[in-house]
C-alpha cells in the first residue's frame, strides 16, 4: 500500500503546498510514509485536473489518497462527482481526508473483513456528504459574487477583473505572428472571447 498526498489550491496566486506539512504529519503519527506528492492549482469545480488523475493513474489496489479536506478533492457538481467517484472506486482507492475521522481508519485497515467493508461504505456516505457541501459552499460564494457586481453596476462603481497586460502583449505579438487562434488558445488558456477582443484592439491600433 502507498500513500500519495494530494494538494491543490484553486488559482495560481494560492499555495497549494501549504496544507503540506499537516499531511505528512498526519502519514507519520500512522506510522505511513507518503510516496509522493501531487500539486495543482486547479478549480476543484473541474475534473480537468491532470495530477489528480496522474495519481490515480500511479494507484495500485488499495492505494490511500490523502487530502487535508474533502473539497480539495471535490467541489464538482453531483454527475462530475460521481464520474470522478466511480474512478476513485474501480481503481480501489481509500480516499482518506484530515476533515473526514471516519476515513481515518482506511489509511491502516488493509483486510478485507465485515469490519473493513462496513467502514469502507460508511466512509462514501461521508464522501458523498462533504462533496455535496463543497459543491454547495462554491454555488452559493459564486452566487454572492454574482450578486455583489449586479449591485456594483447598479452604482457604476464595478470595473471588472483588471486587465493581465503582459499576458495580453504576448498574446497579441503571437497573433502579429501569424499564429492561429487554436495554437494560441493552447499556448496561453486565454478564451476565444478575448482573443476576439484583442484581435479587435490590434485593427483599432494599426
Amino acid at each position: 500500500m502507498h500513500v500519495r498526498a494530494y494538494l491543490r489550491a484553486s488559482t495560481k496566486d494560492q499555495d497549494a503546498n501549504r496544507a503540506k506539512d499537516d499531511l505528512f504529519r498526519f502519514a507519520e503519527e500512522r506510522g505511513l510514509k507518503i510516496a509522493a506528492s501531487y500539486l495543482e492549482n486547479e478549480s476543484g469545480a473541474s475534473l480537468a485536473r491532470p495530477e489528480l488523475f496522474r495519481l490515480l493513474s500511479d494507484c495500485h489496489p488499495g492505494d490511500v489518497l490523502l487530502v487535508e479536506q474533502v473539497d480539495r478533492l471535490s467541489r464538482l457538481n453531483a454527475a462530475d462527482w460521481e464520474r470522478l467517484k466511480s474512478e476513485i472506486t474501480s481503481r480501489r482507492v481509500k480516499v482518506v481526508a484530515l476533515d473526514l475521522p471516519t476515513s481515518w481508519m482506511m489509511a491502516t485497515a488493509d483486510k478485507d473483513d465485515i469490519q473493513s467493508r462496513m467502514l469502507d461504505a460508511i466512509n462514501g456516505m461521508m464522501l458523498d456528504m462533504l462533496a455535496a457541501i463543497a459543491r454547495k459552499d462554491y454555488e452559493d460564494r459564486r452566487r454572492r459574487q454574482a450578486q455583489g457586481i449586479a449591485k456594483a453596476k447598479t452604482k457604476g462603481v464595478y470595473k471588472g477583473r483588471p486587465e493581465d497586460s503582459e499576458r495580453n502583449e504576448a498574446i497579441m505579438k503571437m497573433l502579429r505572428a501569424g499564429q492561429s487562434w487554436n495554437t494560441v488558445v493552447k499556448a496561453t488558456g486565454c478564451s476565444r472571447s478575448t482573443l476576439a477582443r484583442l484581435a479587435e484592439r490590434m485593427k483599432a491600433d494599426a
